[in-house]
């Protein structure tokens, strides 16, 4: 269970990159989608607890 989080803050920029990582154009696009969906499910998740909240 902590790799997924430090996997998580890593495409967040928010952790430690692993050196031994590799370094191609497609990982890279990999983990800015990554990045997006972990987003918008963050701010999902926010969104129905205000809504929640509001009933």
């Amino acid at each position: 269970m902590k790799s997924i989080w430090q996997q998580i803050l890593r495409y967040l920029y928010i952790g430690k990159k692993d050196p031994g990582a590799p370094k191609t154009r497609y990982v890279a696009m990999m983990h800015g989608m990554n990045r997006i969906s972990i987003l918008l499910f963050l701010i999902a998740l926010i969104i129905m607890l205000i809504k929640l909240i509001k009933r």
